[in-house]
């Protein structure tokens, strides 16, 4: 099939006076590398790397108009005083000097102004609401992840000033001064941020701001405050200089708030008052229980039809995001829902994304998995971690030096760390063989795709790569001392994964009690796999499913899945971490009544907090119960019994599968050793990190070798 053109993407655009290079801008993300608001040499690698990579304009991570002043970190940009400008000038030059143009979002925090809680000064707020957000979802964060929360505000207790008259006018001249400093730095372009809750989001919202003066009430009232602040700045900025301001299309879970028809309503209105361009949001009021709708979706598109109600409201450009894949994205300009995309996370992921496109090489796109491992670290105020991008903010480990001297590495194990490590020994110049005993490169991320379909395009990508660059794999083939040493490698890189067991209780070892690889191998069709739980009906179906080649497919998997499973009616997933959250989902999704027994007092770790969230929300909305502070007892032909304090409980299960026994597994390497070749592991072998902790292990010892 022919690669796609991705020609409306890679067009040619205008805001304003400005003229962008094609149709994709980086929206703004926190950092977190300023040092006390100053421009740092790190915060200009991020951006710079993007730039570089082709992505027409960069939007910097919202920045502080009065920092510290309604400020929510001391790590963001500043422009508060002149003292600021010779940081953002050399930001803007390195921008400038790789072809790439640059916008710095201004902001005021309001409610979230966690500098001004540290600092002892109250928020600045349209009005003091009395409800509470939910926080029952910080169950399941252990006290480490508590106290990070608290980072930002030094664990000190917000309170609040309503804004009055001689308050807005100072906020609407902070807007002003910032724009003139930034403008004077040489910054191309500014976006005011009336989004996620911030303080002209609230003055918009009618579910925050219940004033009844001339700021309150009417949309034309609540819109004031971003208009006036649009007017002022387009004073100090002129006419042709671009002025983007951001929006709620819709805001989740808050009572009265913005609806996407009323949001395209004030759009017109500031378009009226100067605005040159609309960036379409979205926020949600209890980011503990909501994250995953706003601002970061978890469904791709998911903001499209607020966009395109937005696009018929003004005839300014718009500016689309919202997990915006480059197909989607390429789709949507094609149709005028849009003039513009962002793409926030895939950017982080892989800062070429636009060169590659423009190459043709669309499947060399390093894609983000959805983890929302990134945006985590905000949380904790501080920088951002990507699980597939070990140089996200240290962008100097991107560069990757070719070998002194050409060697031949052997790579144990075809799942997600020894891809990456075989990738990126093959681009500094080494001979590649990948051993996978299996038949199938990806591994446990393979099996992972069916639950989490985001993770397929890490296992595409992968196998692309590998593909790509003409590693030599051999499948089907065990690892054995002699199969090693007759390739004759200069170094061995041991991938081979986590040691997966079974429970030492009474029952642990019963046919029906399964260990995460075995419960693979029998939904996936493995040859190997131990089918003792299987009647003979269903060793039948499954066998039926291989031969026909059924069970190559992930989606194929995931639709054949919901009409029948080599699993009982009632499961018992033993184990409430990352795999066995997902997996209890995916059952109950497909009908199986589920119970989960956590030994621990937390669900989902170590998934990221978002993820989390979202994870045991839905686990519990699709009927899984999920019980935390579990000891197994004893396992039965029909339940599994445990402790919870001081009383023992039964759960009934035709089917048990374990989801706790993970530790690491060196045996393979520790065989090894004594051939005389250096022998490094990486992966889950070394520590148990999923995908994050393979690709970062992987890519560090094969950029060492």
């Amino acid at each position: 099939m022919a690669e796609t053109q991705f020609n409306a993407l890679l067009a040619p655009g205008r805001i304003a006076g400005l003229k962008l290079s094609n149709r994709v801008l980086l929206p703004a993300m926190d950092m977190n590398l300023c040092v006390e608001g100053e421009i740092s040499d790190g915060e200009i690698a991020h951006y710079t790397a993007r730039a570089a990579g082709g992505t027409a304009m960069v939007i910097t991570g919202t920045g502080a108009v009065a920092w510290p002043v309604g400020a929510t970190s001391r790590h963001q940009p500043a422009f508060s005083d002149d003292r600021f400008i010779p940081g953002i000038r050399r930001l803007a030059d390195s921008i400038h000097a790789v072809g790439g143009t640059l916008c710095m979002q201004l902001c005021h925090h309001g409610k979230t102004a966690s500098v001004d809680t540290a600092d002892g000064r109250p928020q600045l707020v349209p009005s003091v609401l009395d409800a509470k957000p939910d926080l029952s979802a910080l169950r399941d964060s252990p006290m480490s992840e508590l106290m990070g929360l608290a980072t930002a505000t030094q664990g000190k207790k917000a309170s609040y000033k309503v804004a009055d008259e001689d308050d807005l006018a100072w906020v609407i001249d902070q807007f002003a001064q910032a724009a003139r400093r930034v403008k004077e730095a040489g910054v191309d372009a500014i976006e005011i941020h009336a989004a996620h809750g911030y303080l002209l989001s609230t003055f918009l919202s009618r579910g925050y701001n219940k004033r009844d003066d001339r700021w309150g009430g009417s949309l034309e009232n609540r819109a004031r405050l971003t208009c006036e602040v649009v007017k002022a700045i387009k004073v100090v900025v002129g006419a042709d200089y671009p002025v983007i301001v951001r929006l709620n299309g819709f805001e989740f879970g808050l009572e009265d708030g913005l609806t996407p028809d009323e949001t395209a309503r004030a759009a017109a209105l500031i378009e009226e008052a100067g605005a040159d361009a609309i960036h379409v949001s979205a926020n949600a009021h209890n980011p503990f229980a909501d994250f995953t709708q706003g601002p970061l979706p978890a469904e791709v598109g998911q903001y499209r039809e607020y966009t395109k109600i937005v696009k018929q409201h003004v005839t300014i450009p718009v500016i689309a995001v919202g997990r915006m894949l480059p197909e989607i994205a390429d789709e949507m300009l094609q149709l005028g829902e849009c003039d513009f995309v962002s793409m926030g996370r895939q950017l982080l992921a892989d800062p070429d994304l636009v060169n590659k496109i423009r190459e043709g090489q669309r499947k060399t796109v390093r894609p983000c998995i959805n983890c929302y491992v990134c945006v985590e670290q905000n949380f904790f105020d501080g920088n951002p971690k990507c699980a597939v991008n070990p140089a996200l903010c240290n962008e100097s480990v991107a560069v990757l030096s070719s070998m002194t001297s050409a060697k031949h590495v052997v790579v144990v194990g075809g799942g997600p760390g020894g891809m990456e490590a075989a990738r990126v020994a093959a681009i500094r110049g080494a001979k590649v063989t990948l051993i996978e005993k299996g038949a199938r490169l990806g591994g446990t991320l393979w099996f992972s795709q069916l639950t989490t379909p985001a993770n397929q395009l890490l296992v595409d990508w992968l196998t692309h790569e590998i593909e790509r660059l003409n590693i030599d794999v051999l499948l089907s083939t065990e690892a054995t001392r002699e199969v090693i040493q007759a390739l004759n490698p200069d170094d061995i890189v041991v991938a081979t994964g986590a040691r997966r067991g079974l429970p030492e209780v009474p029952g642990g070892a019963l046919p029906h009690v399964l260990t995460g690889d075995v419960l693979r191998g029998l939904i996936t069709g493995e040859k190997d796999a131990d089918s003792r739980s299987l009647s003979f009906l269903g060793k039948l179906v499954v066998t039926a499913g291989r031969s026909l080649g059924l069970l190559n497919s992930a989606d194929r998997i995931r639709s054949l899945s919901k009409a029948w499973m080599p699993v009982g009616k009632r499961v018992v997933v033993i184990g409430g971490g990352l795999v066995g959250l997902e997996l209890a989902e995916y059952l109950a999704e497909r009908g199986r009544l589920v119970t989960v027994l956590e030994e621990g007092p937390h669900m989902g770790l170590p998934m990221a907090m978002p993820r989390r969230w979202t994870a045991v929300i839905k686990a519990t909305k699709h009927g899984v119960v999920l019980v935390r502070d579990a000891s197994v007892v004893s396992i039965d032909k029909v339940s599994v019994r445990y402790r919870s304090g001081e009383d023992e409980f039964e759960a009934h299960g035709d089917t048990v599968v374990v989801a706790s026994q993970v530790e690491p597994d060196t045996s393979l390497a520790d065989s090894l050793r004594d051939l005389g070749i250096r022998v490094q592991v990486v992966g889950d072998a070394v520590t148990v990190g999923y995908i994050e902790g393979a690709m970062h292990t992987a890519h560090k010892v094969a950029r060492e070798l």
